[in-house]
């Protein structure tokens, strides 16, 4: 399942439909999997310790690094791009995956 959930979740990203529809829900790619909401949460928990939210953003944060690794984007304009609500949440979210903050990142990566 935990494969079927990645390629449904870069197949939403890759066909343009974070910018169009915004971030992925739990339930939208429960429907493309067709199963529940609630099923897919608890499977893929058991799967990888982790829930589908969880794995979203994970997801998120993997694609934001890539941005920032290519330096071409502020921190902003990778928050929107990616459909966060803000650059604050965008932030918060990223530190708490990686222990730094998006800046740090990119300040890293120039090195």
């Amino acid at each position: 399942m935990i494969s079927k959930f990645n390629a449904a979740l870069k197949n939403y990203i890759n066909e343009g439909q974070l910018e169009h529809n915004g971030l992925p829900t739990v339930g939208q790619l429960a429907q493309q999997l067709f199963v529940s909401p609630r099923y897919l949460s608890d499977l893929l928990k058991q799967e990888t310790g982790k829930t589908a939210m969880e794995l979203i953003h994970i997801f998120l944060i993997s694609k934001a690094k890539n941005l920032l690794r290519l330096k071409e984007k502020c921190i902003t304009e990778i928050s929107f791009q990616l459909d966060f609500e803000n650059t604050f949440y965008f932030t918060k979210l990223f530190k708490k995956q990686t222990g730094m903050k998006p800046m740090e990142f990119k300040n890293m990566s120039l090195n």
